[in-house]
């Protein structure tokens, strides 16, 4: 679930991107909640995920602890600013160096990120499947994860790479039960065959 906490009427100018981040900046938000701005002018709040999407999460992170590079962290809660949009996105998890995230205030330019993941939910997994894709391709992320258990055609995980003019140039996707290959600097088999498909949480 998803609450706009500011966003601008229809006949209203569009505020500046930099006021709108100031906003975001200057909230208080409730523990477990989430505030991104993926639409621009508009702060939304996000509710705490699923037990399934936390259980997805878990196990992505697990993967990921031994094959990341040295100097590197795996974080949750780090917020990514794509300037060239307006748009702010906290990714499910993301590998960034530690330098970045002890020095940077936040949000991060969300080029540091190394990979970030994303795990649909039932009613925001548009978000993830347009709005993110084509956010993180502009802000220069090197690879976007996609986990959808919602996915129509059949629950799946996509690896987005080689952004480029606000795309992703390649991308590979698998069904849930099937390992993916994640290239360096990770270069892993990501097994998928615990995920929890959409049908099955509750």
């Amino acid at each position: 679930m998803s609450l706009a906490v500011m966003e601008t009427g229809p006949h209203s100018m569009e505020p500046d991107p930099e006021d709108v981040l100031r906003a975001w900046q200057e909230l208080d938000v409730p523990d477990g909640w989430r505030a991104e701005i993926i639409d621009p002018g508009k702060i939304s709040l996000m509710s705490p995920p699923s037990n399934p999407h936390n259980f997805i999460a878990e196990l992505v992170q697990d993967a990921f602890h031994p094959a990341k590079p040295d100097k590197t962290g795996l974080y949750q809660t780090v917020g990514l600013w794509i300037a060239v949009t307006g748009r702010l996105f906290i990714p499910d998890l993301a590998v960034i160096p530690r330098s970045i995230v002890r020095e940077s205030k936040a949000p991060l330019a969300a080029h540091e990120a190394l990979i970030v993941v994303e795990i649909t939910s039932r009613d925001n997994a548009t978000d993830d499947r347009v709005k993110k894709l084509a956010g993180y391709a502009h802000g220069m992320v090197p690879l976007y994860l996609l986990v959808d258990a919602w996915d129509p055609t059949g629950p799946s995980v996509t690896l987005y790479e080689q952004p480029h003019n606000g795309r992703y140039d390649v991308h590979h996707t698998v069904s849930f039960g099937r390992a993916i290959t994640v290239p360096a600097p990770f270069d892993i088999e990501l097994d998928t065959s615990e995920f929890p498909p959409g049908s099955e949480w509750k």
